[in-house]
This record gives C-alpha cells, sequence and structure tokens, in this order.
C-alpha cells in the first residue's frame, strides 16, 4: 500500500525542512508539493503542482494523498498589504482543508503559532487562532496543530528582525521555565521531524501542540 504526503509551504522554512525529512525517509512513497513556483529540487518521490493559490479549486482534483501539511505564512514586514496576509494566514489554508477532507485525506498538519487566539489584539495571533477555528470544522481522522515558539534555522531570505529575535532569544532561552517554558525558540528542522513523526500514528482526534512539547515528540 503507497502511502503520498502532500506539503504547501515546502518553499518556506519549517517546509522546506519537512520535504527534505520526508523525502529522505521510506515511509512516503509520493510526496505533492503546492508552490507559486518550482522548485530546484528534484527526486523520484517527489511531484510539484505550481498553482496560483486564488485558483486553487482549479487545481482541487490533483491535490489527493493521505496527509497533508500546511506551513504556509507571513509576515507583515513581507506582506503589508491586509487582503493578501490574511488569504496567505487565514484563507488558504482553511480552503486547502476543505479540498484535503473532500478528497478523503485523513490527516491535516497545521503549523500555527504559540499563543495563537482567535481573540487575541495582534493580526498575526488572531489569524492563526481564527485558522485553527477554522480548519477544526473538518472532521479529519486527526487535525494536529502545532504551536511553535520563535523558529530558528537557515533561512532562504535574511530577516533582520527575526535574526536579531534569534540572538535575544540564545540570551533568556535557559530563564524560561515553567509557564514560559513553551517560549522557548525551536530550530524549525525539530518542528520539521515532530510534524513527519506525528504523521505516522493512527490516533484520531485533534491534537494541540505547544513549543516544548514540540521538541519532545520530535
Amino acid at each position: 500500500m503507497s502511502n503520498k504526503a502532500v506539503i504547501a509551504g515546502a518553499s518556506g522554512l519549517t517546509g522546506g525542512y519537512l520535504l527534505n525529512h520526508i523525502l529522505n525517509e521510506p515511509h512516503y512513497d509520493e510526496v505533492l508539493i503546492i508552490v507559486r513556483k518550482q522548485l530546484p529540487i528534484e527526486h523520484k518521490k517527489l511531484i510539484q503542482l505550481v498553482v496560483d493559490f486564488d485558483k486553487m479549486d482549479d487545481v482541487a482534483a490533483s491535490i489527493t494523498g493521505d496527509v497533508i501539511f500546511c506551513c504556509l505564512g507571513t509576515t507583515k514586514a513581507k506582506t503589508s498589504d491586509k487582503a493578501l496576509y490574511i488569504k496567505i494566514e487565514h484563507d488558504y489554508p482553511v480552503q486547502l482543508a476543505e479540498i484535503a477532507f473532500n478528497n478523503g485525506f485523513k490527516q491535516y498538519h497545521f503549523m500555527s503559532s504559540v499563543d495563537a487566539d482567535a481573540n487575541a489584539g495582534g493580526n498575526y495571533l488572531k489569524w492563526k487562532g481564527k485558522t485553527e477555528n477554522d480548519i477544526q470544522k473538518f472532521k479529519f481522522h486527526a487535525l494536529h496543530i502545532y504551536r511553535p515558539s520563535l523558529l530558528t534555522g537557515n533561512r532562504n531570505e535574511f530577516r533582520l528582525v527575526e535574526k536579531l529575535a534569534e540572538v535575544f532569544m540564545k540570551l533568556i532561552d535557559p530563564l524560561l521555565f515553567g509557564s514560559f517554558k513553551k517560549y522557548v525558540s525551536i530550530p524549525a528542522a525539530t518542528v520539521a521531524r515532530a510534524m513527519y513523526k506525528q504523521s505516522l500514528k493512527t490516533e484520531e482526534g485533534v491534537f494541540v501542540h505547544p513549543s516544548h512539547h514540540i521538541k519532545q515528540l520530535a
């Protein structure tokens, strides 16, 4: 029996680590990545579906598999247009969930953020929370929501704010314990490894993984 994974956001930090991990592990026989433009990667298990995310319904029939991972995301600094920001943070992940559910996917894995809350004051945490809520409307066999703290790793693009934050977090990470432990920075590769490992499990339900638990899962 073949196993097929789908990744949206494979060009990003965590999605890139996840793609590399899945391609080099034997469990999945086929990996479909949904991308805006083709990535410079070739592998016998890899299929690239180049799409206009505003027209995903046109390619819905091509999005098939067993498990889907959604690592889509952006920042206000990178996407200053509010409408586009909401599309990337909310609309695209929710539409992917709808397509995946209608196409018979068993699992949906969504990368959210620490402190995601639909009632949060800031847009980033608010839209992550809204997306979590809306994805839960689709009754997958298993829905996994990951809430990592600051992600560290080798990005394809230089982001000054993230680099400064990484330096700062290296200093205060050792001081965070108890209820503050969830704010300890976490390597994106660790999140990707946890996502992969959780996809191998068969438990049914909705699972929310805070940052410090993600490290344990990996």
